[in-house]
């Protein structure tokens, strides 16, 4: 048996046991399938952790960015008191419709957000309309992971929780010399963290059927 068929049964034993069915949560991923959408988001687990990390923080105001089909989108929302809010970023039209059309059909129409357009201009709008936020969650284009930092600094509320997916690239992420525009992204973010004072960061590697990745979870002073 190979490692990723371990990895796999593993993250089945856990979902089968610690997450009951949520039939709007499989319904985003087979519309997604149907739509041609990669299928690229956090797995089950993986959703499962960011609604329980947003939940211990009592987050009212979600950030997200990069939307996909909404799947995380849902994720989150579950998590907010009646009147909070997420605010997803999605730069592509057709999956921005897909994610409009998942997050109406699980309810919550009212809770989610999706603006589209490129991060880097609708991050700026943001702040100018003065919103700020208690959870933010990085899951976008990897090259620009360092750009989407500092803005998160810029809407974080102190105490703020940062979460960012996909940092390991399957062991890259040390490789100094790499040509990779988007593990340069992620070393660069890393570093930044590093720098950063108002921060304090830790990064986990992690298995399962997404095969070999990892995260960084950071808090803002």
């Amino acid at each position: 048996m190979t490692e990723l068929n371990v990895w796999k049964n593993v993250d089945d034993y856990f979902m089968d046991k610690l997450l009951p069915e949520n039939e709007h949560l499989d319904a985003v991923l087979q519309a997604n399938k149907e739509a041609g959408i990669p299928e690229i988001d956090v797995s089950p687990t993986q959703g499962k952790l960011l609604y329980l990390l947003a939940k211990i923080k009592g987050a009212a105001t979600i950030l997200e960015i990069g939307t996909l089909g909404g799947y995380s989108s849902i994720c989150l929302a579950q998590a907010l008191p009646k009147e909070g809010k997420v605010v997803t970023l999605e730069i592509n039209e057709e999956y921005a419709l897909v994610a409009q059309q998942n997050i109406e059909r699980a309810g919550y129409k009212e809770q989610v957000e999706i603006i589209l357009g490129n991060a880097l201009d609708s991050l700026p709008n943001l702040k100018k309309a003065g919103h700020l936020f208690d959870f933010i969650f990085i899951d976008a284009d990897k090259p620009n992971n360092p750009a989407y930092l500092k803005w998160a600094l810029k809407l974080a509320h102190p105490g703020a929780i940062i979460i960012a997916d996909n940092v390991v690239r399957n062991g890259a992420v040390t490789d100094e010399i790499s040509e990779d525009e988007r593990v340069r992204g992620v070393q660069q973010f890393i570093d930044l963290l590093k720098e950063e004072p108002r921060i304090e960061a830790t990064a986990i590697q992690t298995v399962g059927v997404k095969g070999y990745d990892g995260f960084v979870l950071a808090i803002v002073n």
